[in-house]
């Protein structure tokens, strides 16, 4: 060891001591945090060397009205007044709660409660979830991609077209392989964009031999720059079926475009019925049942979303033996977006002329009957064993007590849909859920609140965290960041503690 003494500070300033940091071990990316810094999931920060959550915990309030306002410890600068809220009205969601990492800690909250005499608790936490996803539904007629085509956000492939369900196309992103399977690049993209769409933010996508789109929960699609505003009423079939006792009295003939199925009124059962006669129409495509059309044109953005621009290019002929000069033609999309009204020349040709007013009006009433155009955007994540660790020490049991029901599932107080087979598997509609209900971790993966709630009896033979419940007004002292109040966003008779609703009793 050397006697030397150390130099001095340079020009005779002092040393500046670095702040300490702390290490969070919150997810596996174990960041250390600078005193008031946040870590790199902007959830959990150094506050005077504390490790601390920073978003506000969720409470739900059953009798509230919508839109409950922020409520902090603080609240315009007076001392919270320390108000009970361990009542049967209230329920504690998992957002904002924390998560349980390392897993074999107990869940951040295991809430001890009261309903219809009966003791339950409900267990919350936030889940780490790599193996998560998002399932969107999209209301348009339009042909956004060939099935299995690749979706693009920022030019990285997160996921890919589905089925085209109906009156909607469906596309699947995210899933561990896009978040973990790929480069740093498409994990981070697909992070980043399932963690907008469940947070109801907007997000642009790309589909590879398709089109680009925005999409966004509770909101219409826009496709290629152009806002869709109608789901269709139904299939060409369905249309003519709803509308043909309004069309009959003013038109001979109506065809109803679309890429799936399209309607010729004269040959289906609805004109039968009403014995609209003949016209000799034919029509290109293949047909299937009488006045039922498959593949008339291929997909596209134009009517009924094929490729069509103009309508008369289906039909093939009237056949003269048939049809007359005269004779009144209607041509319509699924939407109503499109129309266009003709009669037959004296050499049996169509020929487009102004719109009776009585057809007008039916074109009309099938634009009425389609219901607006909108986004959805459904989460579906695994719980897996790790979460699972959190609200018991034997985990399968709690999958076991899901199947049999005895422990009601909630994803920051919504309802879910689990899936059969094994695990617990859900699916939630975050339109359901609080706002920014969701988070991430740069591992990547999503964060997601899962709550369990179960009679705490049945807790107990769970081999559950005993020792961690909590009653509810004790919650209130301990959440970090605060909390936050909301009403009930849907049906109060939906509430996710309602006992007579699950079979539980007091026995």
């Amino acid at each position: 060891m050397s006697d030397t003494p150390a130099p001095p500070p340079v020009s005779g300033r002092p040393r500046r001591e670095k702040p300490e940091k702390i290490r969070c071990d919150a997810c596996p990316v174990l960041c250390y945090i600078a005193e008031g810094r946040a870590g790199a999931c902007d959830r959990y920060a150094n506050v005077d060397g504390i490790l601390t959550r920073v978003d506000p915990l969720v409470i739900l309030d059953r009798m509230a009205s919508d839109g409950g306002e922020l409520v902090s410890f603080l609240d315009n600068g007076r001392d919270w007044g320390g108000e009970i809220v361990n009542t049967s009205d209230r329920f504690v969601t998992a957002v904002g709660a924390g998560t349980t990492y390392p897993d074999y800690k107990p869940a951040p909250f295991i809430v001890s409660s009261q309903m219809d005499g009966i003791d339950m608790v409900t267990v919350v936490t936030e889940g780490i979830f790599s193996y998560c996803g998002v399932k969107l539904k999209i209301d348009t007629d339009r042909h956004l991609g060939p099935e299995t085509a690749s979706v693009r956000y920022n030019g990285e492939v997160v996921g890919h077209v589905s089925t085209a369900e109906y009156g909607s196309q469906m596309m699947s992103l995210g899933g561990v392989h896009h978040l973990t399977g790929g480069s740093k690049k498409e994990g981070r993209a697909t992070c980043e964009a399932l963690l907008h769409l469940c947070n109801r933010q907007a997000v642009e996508l790309t589909v590879d031999d398709g089109v680009s789109l925005v999409v966004e929960a509770g909101k219409p699609p826009v496709i290629d720059g152009e806002r869709e505003e109608r789901m269709r009423v139904g299939c060409g079939s369905a249309a003519i079926g709803m509308f043909a006792q309004q069309w009959f009295r003013h038109l001979d003939e109506v065809v109803v475009v679309d890429d799936h199925i399209t309607g010729v009124l004269s040959e289906h059962q609805a004109g039968k019925l009403l014995d609209v006669p003949p016209t000799g129409i034919r029509i290109k495509g293949h047909k299937s049942t009488p006045g039922r059309y498959f593949r008339v044109a291929e997909p596209g953005q134009g009517w009924g979303g094929t490729d069509i621009v103009d309508p008369l290019s289906i039909i093939d002929r009237f056949d003269a033996k048939t049809a007359w000069p005269g004779l009144r033609m209607l041509m319509v999309s699924t939407t109503g977006d499109h129309a266009a009204y003709y009669e037959l020349d004296a050499d049996l040709q169509p020929v487009p002329i102004p719109m009776p007013d009585p057809v007008a009006a039916s074109v009309a009433r099938v634009q009425e009957n389609c219901e607006p155009a909108l986004c959805s955007v459904v989460f579906i994540g695994g719980a897996g064993g790790s979460l699972r660790a959190g609200v018991t020490e034997n985990p399968v049991k709690l999958t076991r007590s899901v199947r049999e029901t005895l422990t009601h599932v909630t994803s920051g107080g919504a309802e879910v849909y689990i899936w059969p087979g094994g695990g617990i598997t859900y699916m939630v509609d975050v339109m359901q859920m609080p706002e920014n209900s969701f988070g991430y971790v740069p591992t990547p993966a999503l964060v997601a609140p899962i709550e369990f709630t179960l009679r705490l009896s049945d807790y107990a033979a769970l081999g559950g965290h005993m020792e961690s419940v909590r009653a509810l007004d004790d919650v209130t002292g301990v959440a970090q960041g605060g909390l936050r109040h909301l009403g009930r966003a849907s049906d109060p008779a939906r509430w996710p503690v309602l006992p007579h609703r699950f079979g539980w009793t007091t026995e």
